[in-house]
């Protein structure tokens, strides 16, 4: 039987799993090592095993070793809120996050980071992308909690200034302390800095510009909401006479360094402008599900060659329910009015959850795939489950059948970080009760404006024959 102290040294590993999975596919009789917090080798068992005599394999049968899962967009202090959002109408930003998060102060940011952190290493995430908070003691905070759970964020900083046009000191402010993040962070072995504009039309031209410049030069992501839903669309028509993304496209911001989150609705010029530009999307299908009212053509921008990643958008930090999502949600909307009952044959959405989704996110360099060279942020998946005998398609199972709770291990930087969903090394039930306190607290205090009542009172409502939102 699989145990954690097999596992857990300080030293070199090599491990021998049943399976491996490789960007080609899922692989048997092969081995990795792991040193430093890297892959130091990875191919055939008996190659491995001859070229490193002084390591004692760790065979780990009916057990498949596969790259950590990205999140290409999620918001990190948003974890007090969760059901809040649920039945709600469009443009829940304005009612519930925005008041929400602008009430955390700089310990309760800490711990709701760490909240959905823990959340996401539980859902086989190793690799989160933050848009930004709206916390002002936050930011730091943030990527605290990141480096203390131990998962690996590329965080955003956000750099609206609508309102400040002529403002000069003001945009100049905005603009170096951007530069001074960016310089900040740039050695931090897991937290990676990014730019934000919550919405292009959050900013003015100048700064979309001006921001993805900056994130073109250092490599970073430059990182915007577009076309989340109508409401979006209309809003920026009205304000700048534009689409959000003809407006990036206008202002000069729509470069390869955007990394642009929903990108539904696009017309077939958006659609050109997206694939010229070299931008990536993050693809939120349960967000669409939840509450857009459209969803992203996933399989026609990645015919197209655009780059794209499976992101949660703080709705479950769940990756293998993600790859089903993405899979049903193309299906649903796609694939039955024309009659593909492929719909990606799976290893599209596997793909794009491990080293397409690294690749959107910036980090294809570091990151999502089993490779030489690569951080060692992976999964140990047991496949000893009824789910998984007989298996006749390791790829399609993984989408359609996976569950977190056969996540044995999470290792980022080649440390585990989660054993059997727990952390190793900090005490994830008291980090619990204290948030049920703090929660409780800030989301009272916020000027919270839901439009429904929850679940219970809805139903006991509709039981009495009143009239319900």
């Amino acid at each position: 039987m699989l145990s954690r102290e097999l596992l857990s040294t300080s030293s070199d590993l090599l491990l021998a799993p049943e399976w491996v999975m490789l960007p080609e596919g899922p692989r048997q009789d092969m081995a990795v090592v792991v040193r430093n917090g890297r892959f130091l080798a990875v191919g055939p068992l008996a190659e491995v095993i001859a070229a490193h005599p002084s390591l004692a394999p760790v065979a780990l049968p009916q057990h498949l070793l596969m790259p950590g899962l990205i999140d290409t967009h999620t918001h990190l202090t948003q974890s007090f809120g969760k059901a809040l959002a649920f039945g709600e109408p469009s443009e829940i930003f304005r009612r519930i996050w925005v008041p929400m998060e602008s009430t955390l102060d700089e310990h309760a940011a800490y711990l709701a980071t760490k909240l959905s952190a823990l959340e996401s290493l539980r859902g086989g995430f190793t690799t989160v992308v933050d848009a930004g908070t709206r916390s002002e003691a936050g930011l730091d905070a943030v990527a605290s909690a990141a480096r203390d759970v131990g998962i690996r964020c590329v965080l955003g900083k956000i750099c609206n200034d609508a309102g400040l046009e002529g403002d000069e000191a003001a945009t100049r402010r905005i603009l170096d302390s951007a530069k001074g993040f960016l310089s900040q962070l740039e050695h931090d072995p897991l937290v990676h800095p990014s730019l934000a504009i919550s919405i292009p039309e959050a900013a003015t031209d100048r700064m979309l510009r001006d921001v993805a410049a900056l994130t073109r030069e250092s490599g970073r992501r430059f990182q915007t909401h577009v076309n989340e839903h109508l409401a979006a669309v209309e809003r920026s028509l009205v304000a700048r006479g534009l689409r959000p993304l003809e407006l990036l496209h206008a202002c000069g911001a729509l470069n390869e360094s955007a990394l642009l989150a929903h990108a539904t609705l696009l017309t077939p010029r958006e659609i050109g402008l997206l694939r010229d530009s070299g931008a990536a999307v993050a693809y939120n299908p349960v967000a669409s599900q939840w509450k857009g009212n459209a969803v992203l053509d996933a399989g026609l921008i990645a015919m197209l060659g655009v780059p794209f990643g499976l992101g949660t958008d703080g709705t479950r930090a769940d990756g293998f329910r993600l790859m089903d999502a993405a899979e049903a949600t193309q299906r649903l909307t796609q694939g039955l009015a024309n009659g593909d009952s492929s719909c990606g044959g799976g290893w599209l959405w596997l793909d794009h959850a491990t080293h397409d989704g690294a690749a959107a996110a910036g980090l294809g360099g570091m990151t999502g795939r089993i490779a030489p060279g690569l951080a060692a942020d992976f999964l140990l998946l047991d496949l000893d489950v009824p789910e998984f005998v007989p298996s006749w398609d390791l790829g399609w199972e993984l989408v359609r059948f996976a569950n977190r709770d056969q996540i044995a291990a999470v290792f980022v930087n080649g440390s585990m970080r989660l054993w059997k969903g727990w952390p190793v090394d900090w005490d994830a039930r008291a980090l619990m009760r204290e948030v049920a306190d703090i929660a409780r607290r800030d989301v009272q205090r916020a000027p919270i404006h839901r439009v429904h009542p929850v679940s219970s009172t809805h139903r006991a409502q509709q039981q009495a024959g009143q009239p319900t939102p």
